[in-house]
């Protein structure tokens, strides 16, 4: 079978191929690149093997063509990376990988394109296209790969038991592109995973962080969440999250299954927006809800601070599977301890005061916050979600409102700690929170204009109080 590049391609690929002529490589494009080609789907990054020097390779090509490429070269795993305007290409010697016993680092050893090929992860991954003149666009496709694309199938080239305890990361990674592409997992590739499944406690906190974020951002990450979960890898991974799985029952009355609850808030909002963060959020929410759940005679399950404690268990969960610890983990915080305000709003009669304090504590990320909001409703009973939906966008137009009135975004009270300090001689102290707080806290309730006048007329009113007089 002869393959198409399409008409960008065409000239880059070429000229690879002629660079390898000259150092005499058989030269292939492979990998994700052809996959991705296969499904249509666009990409940005080329993978080059030869059998010989990928780095020679490399700095042949940016000698002779690419003049005005940056190129990276990593000599301890023979690889380099050349980046130009709209292409990042990485090169590679074909290889043959060995492994010990007891370690997921291989022998590595210079191989052939067959070598190369046995060592991929999935079929889907080891087709390889020859660039070389004499058989260029020649598909080499040793493991019917071609046809699991057509079937959607994950499986491994080789026996799954080998490749998975070789190197476990890969059992993240099937369950990351069947994730990502909706493809099914191969039975016996499915089977091998489960076996295998203690293992990646050998991997990096940091690679298996990776390949969750993967799952997380495809399009349907429920998918990915439902076959960890199967093959036993959450547990081991996240169990926080497992501790949301089921449903208990007292005296008739049962709580909803908060694990696929979470996974159905975690979609809907994937339908809104790709900020992982926002995600994040969504998978975090209730993720406080077995630590603070309760049975109340004549009410029923309850989960009283949860929003709290969950916003607390964020920052452990980040720092524990190597998420960034700023203002990435700061706004999760954020959203986990906000996200049942806006849904308050709709079952009370809602006041300005309520408004002007969500619109203060969310700042700048009330848009992201409802977002979060509107994805956790989530119900069986339409009429049910519909009346909330309705209910929903009254609160939201009542904060376009009062916004737009009161702007208090991101706002900060006209009266200072240091302005109280500074007037009335003192120094830092409970009585400087006190009278600080009382401002803000008046200002919030429309007790007070939201100007410097007003404030400064309660803060000599309330200093007068303690004994205080401006020196």
């Amino acid at each position: 079978m002869k393959f198409s590049f399409k008409s960008n391609e065409i000239e880059i690929v070429e000229k690879i191929g002629a660079i390898a002529d000259e150092l005499g490589f058989p030269t292939y494009v492979i990998g994700g690149f052809v996959r991705d080609r296969f499904l249509n789907r666009t990409t940005k990054d080329i993978d080059v093997m030869c059998v010989g020097s990928g780095i020679q390779l490399a700095e042949k090509l940016k000698e002779k063509v690419f003049s005005n490429a940056y190129l990276t070269v990593y000599k301890n795993f023979g690889t380099a990376l050349l980046k130009t305007e709209n292409l990042e290409i990485e090169f590679v010697g074909a290889r043959k990988e060995s492994y010990r016993a007891n370690s997921r680092n291989p022998i590595v050893e210079n191989g052939t394109l067959q070598d190369d090929l046995n060592r991929r992860d999935f079929t889907i991954n080891a087709m390889a296209i020859c660039i070389n003149k004499n058989n260029f666009g020649e598909l080499i496709d040793e493991f019917s790969g071609l046809n699991d694309l057509e079937n959607e199938i994950i499986k491994t080239p080789l026996e799954p038991n080998i490749t998975f305890s070789d190197d476990p990361l890969r059992m993240m990674r099937a369950i990351r592109f069947a994730s990502q592409l909706q493809f099914k997992i191969e039975e016996k590739t499915f089977a091998a995973i489960q076996q295998n499944a203690e293992r990646i406690k050998i991997i990096s906190q940091e690679r298996i962080t990776d390949e969750l974020n993967k799952i997380i951002l495809s399009a349907t990450p429920s998918i990915g969440f439902k076959l960890l979960d199967e093959v036993g890898l959450l547990s081991i991974i996240f169990p926080e999250f497992m501790l949301l799985k089921g449903a208990e029952y007292i005296d008739g009355k049962g709580h909803k299954d908060n694990f696929y609850h979470t996974l159905q808030v975690l979609d809907n909002i994937c339908m809104s927006t790709q900020d992982l963060w926002l995600r994040w959020a969504a998978i975090l929410h209730d993720i406080a809800k077995p630590q603070t759940k309760r049975f109340e005679n004549g009410h029923g399950w309850t989960f009283h601070g949860h929003e709290v404690v969950g916003s607390k268990m964020t920052t452990k969960i980040f720092s524990r599977m190597k998420l960034p610890m700023g203002e990435e983990m700061r706004f999760v915080k954020k959203m986990v301890f906000l996200h049942l305000r806006p849904i308050s709003l709709t079952k009370e009669n809602i006041t300005d005061s309520a408004i002007r304090r969500l619109l203060f504590e969310a700042g700048d990320d009330v848009e992201s916050l409802m977002k979060l909001c509107q994805a956790d409703i989530t119900s069986k009973n339409r009429q049910k979600v519909m009346r909330y939906l309705e209910n929903f966008e009254m609160v939201k137009q009542r904060m376009k409102v009062v916004e737009e009135s009161d702007h208090l975004r991101n706002w900060q009270p006209p009266i200072s700690g240091e302005l109280i300090m500074k007037t009335f001689g003192i120094e830092p102290s409970r009585i400087v929170g006190i009278i600080k707080d009382e401002i803000r806290e008046q200002i919030l309730d429309g007790k007070i204009e939201n100007n410097y006048d007003a404030a400064c007329a309660l803060m000599l009113q309330l200093a007068a109080k303690e004994g205080l007089l401006p020196v």
